[in-house]
Protein backbone atom coordinates (compact mmCIF):
# COMPACT_ATOMS: atom_id res chain seq x y z
CA UNK A 1 0.00 0.00 0.00
CA UNK A 2 1.47 3.61 -0.67
CA UNK A 3 -0.35 6.82 -1.38
CA UNK A 4 -1.05 6.50 -4.89
CA UNK A 5 -3.98 3.85 -3.63
CA UNK A 6 -5.31 5.53 -0.60
CA UNK A 7 -9.02 5.77 -0.59
CA UNK A 8 -11.84 7.06 1.35
CA UNK A 9 -13.76 4.52 3.34
CA UNK A 10 -16.65 3.05 2.06
CA UNK A 11 -19.77 5.00 2.96
CA UNK A 12 -17.70 8.09 4.24
CA UNK A 13 -17.97 10.38 1.90
CA UNK A 14 -21.48 12.14 0.68
CA UNK A 15 -21.74 13.82 -2.43
CA UNK A 16 -24.10 16.64 -2.33
CA UNK A 17 -26.85 16.92 -5.43
CA UNK A 18 -26.08 19.41 -8.32
CA UNK A 19 -27.22 22.62 -7.01
CA UNK A 20 -29.42 23.89 -9.91
CA UNK A 21 -30.51 27.42 -10.55
CA UNK A 22 -27.51 28.83 -8.36
CA UNK A 23 -27.25 31.29 -11.15
CA UNK A 24 -25.09 31.59 -14.23
CA UNK A 25 -21.64 31.21 -12.49
CA UNK A 26 -22.37 27.52 -11.32
CA UNK A 27 -23.03 26.63 -14.60
CA UNK A 28 -26.21 25.27 -13.76
CA UNK A 29 -27.96 28.35 -13.81
CA UNK A 30 -30.84 29.58 -16.34
CA UNK A 31 -32.93 26.73 -17.57
CA UNK A 32 -31.09 24.64 -14.48
CA UNK A 33 -30.79 21.92 -17.07
CA UNK A 34 -33.93 21.56 -18.19
CA UNK A 35 -33.20 23.25 -21.72
CA UNK A 36 -35.98 25.56 -23.15
CA UNK A 37 -39.58 25.23 -23.01
CA UNK A 38 -41.88 21.92 -23.55
CA UNK A 39 -43.74 19.68 -21.07
CA UNK A 40 -40.17 18.07 -19.57
CA UNK A 41 -39.26 21.64 -18.58
CA UNK A 42 -42.11 22.47 -16.69
CA UNK A 43 -42.45 21.74 -12.64
CA UNK A 44 -44.89 18.83 -11.93
CA UNK A 45 -44.10 16.95 -15.43
CA UNK A 46 -44.80 13.98 -15.41
CA UNK A 47 -45.06 11.85 -18.76
CA UNK A 48 -48.13 9.37 -19.21
CA UNK A 49 -47.98 5.73 -19.35
CA UNK A 50 -48.28 5.16 -23.79
CA UNK A 51 -47.66 8.83 -24.26
CA UNK A 52 -46.08 9.16 -28.00
CA UNK A 53 -45.46 13.09 -27.80
CA UNK A 54 -48.77 13.67 -29.10
CA UNK A 55 -49.11 11.88 -31.90
CA UNK A 56 -51.53 9.27 -31.47
CA UNK A 57 -50.75 6.60 -29.23
CA UNK A 58 -50.82 3.03 -30.96
CA UNK A 59 -53.22 1.57 -28.36
CA UNK A 60 -55.88 3.94 -29.14
CA UNK A 61 -55.11 3.42 -32.93
CA UNK A 62 -55.52 -0.24 -32.76
CA UNK A 63 -59.12 -1.80 -33.25
CA UNK A 64 -60.59 -3.30 -29.82
CA UNK A 65 -63.27 -5.65 -29.75
CA UNK A 66 -64.93 -8.49 -28.06
CA UNK A 67 -64.93 -9.22 -24.51
CA UNK A 68 -62.49 -10.91 -21.87
CA UNK A 69 -63.52 -12.05 -18.74
CA UNK A 70 -61.82 -11.22 -15.78
CA UNK A 71 -63.45 -13.86 -13.81
CA UNK A 72 -62.53 -16.76 -16.43
CA UNK A 73 -61.04 -19.90 -14.93
CA UNK A 74 -58.84 -21.63 -16.87
CA UNK A 75 -59.39 -25.28 -16.71
CA UNK A 76 -56.89 -28.12 -18.11
CA UNK A 77 -58.76 -31.10 -19.33
CA UNK A 78 -57.95 -34.81 -18.62
CA UNK A 79 -59.94 -37.53 -20.60
CA UNK A 80 -61.24 -40.55 -18.92
CA UNK A 81 -58.78 -42.38 -21.55
CA UNK A 82 -55.96 -41.02 -19.78
CA UNK A 83 -57.14 -41.55 -16.90
CA UNK A 84 -57.49 -45.23 -17.34
CA UNK A 85 -54.27 -45.47 -18.75
CA UNK A 86 -52.82 -43.90 -15.32
CA UNK A 87 -54.71 -46.45 -13.18
CA UNK A 88 -52.97 -49.06 -15.14
CA UNK A 89 -49.61 -47.70 -14.87
CA UNK A 90 -49.89 -46.81 -11.17
CA UNK A 91 -52.42 -49.70 -9.80
CA UNK A 92 -53.84 -46.18 -7.93
CA UNK A 93 -57.17 -46.31 -6.52
CA UNK A 94 -57.36 -42.55 -5.78
CA UNK A 95 -56.34 -39.87 -8.53
CA UNK A 96 -56.11 -36.73 -8.04
CA UNK A 97 -54.41 -33.33 -9.25
CA UNK A 98 -51.12 -34.16 -7.56
CA UNK A 99 -51.12 -37.55 -9.10
CA UNK A 100 -51.92 -36.09 -12.12
CA UNK A 101 -48.97 -33.60 -11.79
CA UNK A 102 -46.22 -36.27 -10.54
CA UNK A 103 -47.07 -37.62 -13.93
CA UNK A 104 -46.71 -34.95 -15.98
CA UNK A 105 -50.20 -34.55 -17.19
CA UNK A 106 -50.81 -31.23 -15.66
CA UNK A 107 -48.97 -28.33 -14.74
CA UNK A 108 -48.73 -27.37 -11.02
CA UNK A 109 -51.54 -25.46 -9.28
CA UNK A 110 -53.95 -25.31 -12.24
CA UNK A 111 -57.38 -26.27 -12.11
CA UNK A 112 -58.46 -29.54 -13.43
CA UNK A 113 -61.72 -30.87 -15.56
CA UNK A 114 -62.35 -34.32 -16.24
CA UNK A 115 -63.80 -34.95 -19.62
CA UNK A 116 -65.79 -37.87 -21.00
CA UNK A 117 -63.77 -39.01 -23.72
CA UNK A 118 -62.65 -42.67 -23.73
CA UNK A 119 -63.73 -45.75 -21.47
CA UNK A 120 -63.41 -46.60 -17.74
CA UNK A 121 -62.78 -49.91 -16.91
CA UNK A 122 -61.54 -50.02 -13.25
CA UNK A 123 -63.19 -48.82 -9.98
CA UNK A 124 -61.25 -45.44 -8.98
CA UNK A 125 -61.80 -42.22 -7.15
CA UNK A 126 -61.35 -39.72 -8.72
CA UNK A 127 -60.98 -36.13 -7.57
CA UNK A 128 -60.99 -33.10 -9.60
CA UNK A 129 -62.07 -29.34 -9.44
CA UNK A 130 -65.22 -29.82 -12.47
CA UNK A 131 -66.59 -32.60 -14.07
CA UNK A 132 -68.25 -32.79 -17.66
CA UNK A 133 -71.78 -34.56 -17.69
CA UNK A 134 -70.75 -37.74 -19.16
CA UNK A 135 -67.32 -38.45 -17.55
CA UNK A 136 -68.92 -37.91 -14.10
CA UNK A 137 -71.66 -40.70 -15.59
CA UNK A 138 -68.77 -43.32 -16.85
CA UNK A 139 -66.96 -42.96 -13.48
CA UNK A 140 -70.09 -44.12 -11.56
CA UNK A 141 -70.91 -46.56 -14.18
CA UNK A 142 -68.43 -48.44 -12.54
CA UNK A 143 -68.86 -48.21 -8.79
CA UNK A 144 -66.27 -45.31 -8.91
CA UNK A 145 -66.33 -42.00 -7.16
CA UNK A 146 -66.29 -38.69 -8.34
CA UNK A 147 -64.84 -35.75 -5.63
CA UNK A 148 -65.06 -32.14 -6.56
CA UNK A 149 -62.06 -30.00 -4.90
Amino acid sequence: MDLSNLKPAEGSIHREKKRLGRGEGSGKGGTSTRGHKGAKSRSGYSRKRGFEGGQMPLQRTSPKFGFKNINRKEYKAVNIAVIEQLVNDTNANVIDPELMYEYGLIPKNCLVKILGVGTLTKKVEVKAHAFSKTAENAILAVDGKVTKL
